[in-house]
């Protein structure tokens, strides 16, 4: 049975673009693999730990391998189980909006609890970073308001969503990763029309990955 998380980045809910293109594409795969497992992550509705001293600290000691103390060992705690909820999932969807030409800071908050040393990457000397996920999948549905890859930039905005969220996947091990893209969502001569094509092109998208599901 393949897991899939559905991490939701908007704070607006139903009203969220880049929410209904993912739940389409969502649909579309749900119906290709019936028995797709789903559990979704509304971020603006998810209680997330702080990552205040006591983690920053256990993260170090994770690093050099050295031992917790008991306030270390609480927050460490915390860190890990909101990330085994992202490492037992088989396949990502994340629904992201453009926030000043970068991410909501509610996933960058997400991202910065569970991308941590012996969970998502390691660290080698000799060699650098590599990622600790294996065969795991990723769908990006980014919307923005005036940034298109068809705009010159930076008079239209800057992409540094995609970059991000790639480069951050990609340290974690996930580098199959597809787009789907509803920009801009503003300026357009026919903003429903786009918004409808949008979601046809998460439909065609699903219904491949669904037939890669199905095969499991």
């Amino acid at each position: 049975m393949t897991r899939l998380l559905f991490v939701q980045a908007s704070p607006r809910g139903g009203q969220s673009q880049s929410n209904q293109v993912a739940e389409t594409y969502l649909t579309a795969l749900r119906a290709a693999n019936p028995r797709l497992e789903v559990d979704m992550l509304p971020l603006w509705e998810t209680d997330l730990p702080v990552f205040d001293g006591d983690k920053a600290a256990a993260k170090v000691n994770v690093m050099l391998g050295q031992e917790h103390n008991t306030a270390q060992k609480t927050a460490w705690g915390q860190i890990v189980e909101v990330a085994n909820r992202f490492i037992a999932a088989d396949r990502y969807l994340f629904a992201v909006p453009m926030w000043n030409s970068s991410i909501p800071y509610r996933l960058k908050h997400y991202i910065d609890v569970i991308h941590q040393p012996g969970l998502l990457w390691g660290l080698k000397p000799e060699s650098g970073y590599f990622g600790l996920l294996e065969n795991k999948h990723a769908t990006l549905v980014m919307t923005s308001g005036a940034y298109s890859q068809a705009f010159p930039s930076p008079a239209f905005g800057v992409d540094h969503q995609s970059g991000y969220l790639r480069d951050w996947l990609n340290q974690a091990g996930v580098t199959a990763i597809d787009e789907v893209r509803f920009q801009p969502t503003m300026l357009t001569q026919d903003p429903a029309g786009d918004f409808e094509r949008a979601k046809a092109a998460a439909t065609k998208l699903a219904m491949a990955h669904g037939r890669v599901c199905a095969g499991e």
